[in-house]
């Protein structure tokens, strides 16, 4: 792991304060807004937005297909949200700025990073919004699932809302290329839900049902070719679900 990472890291402790934070992500959008989506990506179309919470804590559940996923989410939602990256992020040339800029957690992939949830349970106690992709990494499809989601959401009791993409693959792309010409980046973002408080601290089958419920609830959202793994819907259950609102 870099130095950086792990200062980074040391840092955020588990007392977050979203004040520290406020400027650089507020300079973040501004490229975003001005260099990101006017030359480099476009979006189509956003459904939903009335789904995510004025204020409070919650879990933004994405499907994950292209690199500029998670940026598209930023860019649309209007509050500020704090997303998990796989650690590698923060070396990639140039780009790796992005993250140390905007406090993103990183997240050590091959094992349970408890340093990891320890910094998104304190960003959700402080009442803000953390963007998980449960898949752990791109797919075309939906792979399984992992726990994450369903540990953090249960642990904290935070809403868990998911977010249906489509679009996003070839970009970025430079405005006036081909990828221009084509459709753009949908956005869908899903009705909240939390999962039964009975289930705070869920065993290890617990969690495995939890997380392809939560799923399932995601691959409803998306185009067939999209669902993968949770392709078959009449396997959708929602025995750890409860709906919000």
């Amino acid at each position: 792991m870099a130095v950086d990472s792990l200062e980074h890291r040391r840092s955020f402790l588990v007392s977050y304060n979203h004040a520290d934070w406020e400027l650089r992500r507020r300079f973040c959008r501004f490229l975003l807004r001005t260099i990101g989506f006017t030359l480099l990506a476009k979006i189509d179309e956003v459904q939903g937005l009335e789904n995510i919470p004025d204020k409070g804590a919650a879990i933004l559940m994405i499907n994950h297909i292209a690199f500029i996923d998670p940026i598209v989410v930023l860019h649309v939602v209007p509050r500020q949200i704090v997303p998990l990256a796989k650690i590698e992020v923060y070396n990639y040339p140039i780009i790796g700025i992005f993250p140390r800029l905007w406090g993103v957690i990183p997240v050590r992939r091959e094992e349970f990073d408890r340093r990891a949830v320890q910094q998104v349970l304190a960003v959700l106690r402080a009442g803000e919004i953390v963007l998980v992709a449960p898949e752990g990494t791109r797919h075309p499809q939906l792979s399984r699932g992992k726990e994450g989601v369903a540990y953090l959401a249960s642990r904290s009791g935070a809403p868990v809302i998911p977010v249906a993409l489509e679009g996003t693959p070839g970009f970025p792309a430079l405005r006036f290329s081909k990828r221009w010409k084509q459709p753009g980046a949908q956005v869908r973002f899903g009705k909240p839900f939390r999962f039964k408080r009975m289930l705070q601290s869920p065993g290890r089958e617990e969690l495995r049902k939890m997380t392809d419920e939560a799923m399932y609830i995601l691959a409803s959202m998306l185009p067939e070719h999209r669902r993968g793994y949770y392709a078959d819907l009449a396997h959708a259950t929602q025995d750890t679900i409860e709906w919000v609102g």
